[in-house]
């Protein structure tokens, strides 16, 4: 008999979504798999039940003020217990490690998600920002090392499963579905007044806050944009973007003979995760299985791009390239929070995106350094756009003439 060598995960983000499902993965197969890091930014109390249960070699909480409640839980286990930036670089590229889950939220998964590249870490890539921002940066990287991107967007994870065999096969355009979230068909004017709880509720998947709004403002689907052209190699006007409200068609590809290949299933997160933890090999489940009887009818419709600018920013600062994408995600991080804390109104997101987007330092090949300057200059520009709104007190209409493709 055959034994199975136990792959070893570190997990960036343990606590949020993504992070959760993967433990499921994991719990799942403990004989495909084990936990050798986990971190967490403040969850402590769910990170400590995590390193309980699992038992990782190293655990990190990013908060410092945290740090002596984690260390206190697991004095008495075996569990090795860091925090910090640093800390969690480094346990990142344990020489243990056989694979890093990069899902940590925004761009604080960027520095460790590098090191592990740099230390010949395959990455399972949940954490879009980290290619948004230095997508240029992270391929070359992975090129040079060796290191596979394994990506855990359904959509990205769809289009990586389609091109299987087809590595001398040309890719003449992808489609990146979109559910069209929580307010498809809605007017511009209606949606001045959604509230928090509103943008919260999506119709399909199960996410953190952060980008359950991104979903709702499509600013998702716009990071997945740049996203894809570093993954796969592609140009702008390679990548379209096409509403598919039943989420069973996670993307397309369309080759150059006019052949397109779709990957379908069930609107579960969990899937891709096990896809690109166990990648090459596809892992018997018990995922409840797609019934074409139960979907009559798969529908599609055009993006509406005055009601959902963020689309049109991402294709601009894309197409602009250098730093831009990471003004534009520096600044909707800004944004995002400002509007989960109630000080923004929803339609004024994509506002303050575009005006950091116009007076920010713009560079043409950013290092790694520029990126740090650039996000630390792009959110403080938002945070000061965002206090003028506040004061303002009104949820202006978007002028969609920044609209991209």
């Amino acid at each position: 008999m055959t034994t199975i060598r136990r792959k070893k995960i570190a997990i960036l983000g343990s606590t949020g979504s993504v992070g959760q499902q993967a433990l499921e993965v994991i719990r799942r197969y403990p004989g495909r798999f084990s936990v050798e890091m986990l971190s967490a930014r403040n969850s402590t109390s769910l990170l400590i039940e995590q390193a309980l249960e699992f038992s990782p070699r190293n655990v990190v909480i990013g908060n410092p003020d945290r740090y002596t409640e984690v260390r206190d839980a697991l004095a008495y286990t075996s569990v090795n217990v860091a925090t910090g930036e640093e800390a969690l670089e480094e346990a990142a590229a344990s020489p243990e490690t056989d694979m890093v889950l990069s899902a940590m939220v925004g761009i604080s998964g960027l520095g460790p998600t590098i090191n592990a590249i740099r230390h010949g870490k395959d990455i399972a890539l949940a954490n879009k920002e980290t290619l948004v921002v230095a997508g240029h940066i992270i391929t070359g990287m992975a090129a040079a090392n060796g290191v596979k991107l394994l990506p855990v967007d359904s959509e990205h994870s769809a289009i990586y499963q389609c091109l299987a065999g087809e590595a001398h096969n040309p890719i003449e355009k992808i489609y990146l579905t979109a559910s069209g979230g929580p307010f498809r068909g809605m007017s511009r004017e209606a949606m001045r007044s959604v509230t928090r709880e509103q943008a919260l509720r999506h119709p399909n998947w199960d996410m953190g806050a952060k980008i359950t709004i991104d979903s709702a403002s499509m600013m998702n689907k716009g990071l997945e944009v740049i996203e894809a052209k570093w993954l796969f190699g592609l140009l702008p006007d390679q990548i379209r973007v096409i509403i598919h409200p039943q989420s069973v068609i996670h993307s397309v590809v369309q080759f150059e003979d006019g052949s397109m290949k779709a990957q379908m299933g069930l609107p579960d997160m969990k899937l891709p995760i096990q896809y690109a933890l166990g990648y090459p090999e596809r892992i018997r489940s018990q995922f409840e299985r797609f019934c074409f009887t139960d979907y009559p009818a798969l529908t599609f419709e055009q993006v509406d791009e005055h009601c959902f600018p963020c689309i049109g920013l991402a294709y601009k600062a894309m197409e602009k390239g250098g730093n831009a994408p990471c003004i534009m995600n520096a600044a909707n991080e800004i944004a995002v929070a400002a509007f989960l804390d109630g000080r923004i109104g929803f339609v004024q997101i994509p506002e303050i995106i575009a005006s950091c987007m116009e007076q920010a330092t713009h560079l043409d090949d950013p290092g790694l350094e520029d990126i740090t300057k650039t996000d630390n200059e792009a959110r403080a520009l938002a945070r000061e756009l965002t206090e003028q709104k506040r004061r303002s007190g009104v949820h202006s209409s978007y002028n969609n003439s920044t609209s991209g493709n």
